[in-house]
């Protein structure tokens, strides 16, 4: 706002220095408002399905009983991406369980138990079919999740807006350089000499 009023009227303003406040004080107001408004609206809509994500997760998936038939070698202790924080480790065996038709199944699953020694009972996240799966999403971490993606809509449409400004100032000193070079080169030959009118 300072730079149009500076403007206003200054003898020395030409149009292209009224445009370019102009521009300026438009791409500040978009920066303010639209860029955090695109921000909001891209969290919102993240949060929204991936909310709808956590809530077919929970119902597809389900905690089973298995017994721990044996550590698998070289195993180690994971952060679960799936929970906010990462705070619970995982720990990766070999189990064995039972499927919803009874059926009897052997894999290697991760869990969340302390005690992962052969014959140890741990909960282990089974689909449907009674196959291993992730543990469901939880709310937080899709909480997280649509704030960051809100976050980087945000600064992405900050960026777009900036660039846009900067290739309009840019095209604009082009322009006001070729009218210069122009009115240079009608008076550049006669400057300086005797007799016309300079």
């Amino acid at each position: 706002m300072a730079g149009v009023w500076r403007w206003r009227r200054n003898p020395l303003c030409r149009a292209t220095d009224r445009c370019e406040a102009w521009l300026a004080l438009a791409a500040f107001l978009l920066l303010m408002l639209a860029a955090p408004a695109v921000g909001w609206l891209c969290g919102a809509r993240t949060d929204a399905s991936l909310q709808a994500s956590v809530r077919a997760q929970r119902a597809e998936r389900h905690l089973t009983t298995a017994v721990v038939v044996r550590r698998v070698t070289g195993a180690r202790h994971v952060a679960d991406p799936e929970i906010s924080g990462g705070a619970m480790t995982r720990t990766e065996v070999v189990a064995r369980w039972h499927t919803p038709d009874g059926a009897a199944r052997t894999a290697t699953v991760t869990t969340a138990s302390r005690n992962a020694s052969p014959g140890a009972r741990v909960r282990i996240w089974t689909d449907r079919s009674g196959d291993p799966t992730l543990r469901p999403m939880d709310i937080p971490t899709a909480h997280t999740h649509a704030a960051l993606a809100g976050f980087g809509a945000a600064m992405l449409s900050a960026l777009l807006i900036e660039c846009g400004r900067r290739l309009i100032v840019r095209r604009m000193t082009g322009r006001r350089y070729e009218r210069l070079d122009r009115a240079w080169a009608t008076v550049g030959p006669d400057w300086g000499r005797t007799g016309t009118g300079s």
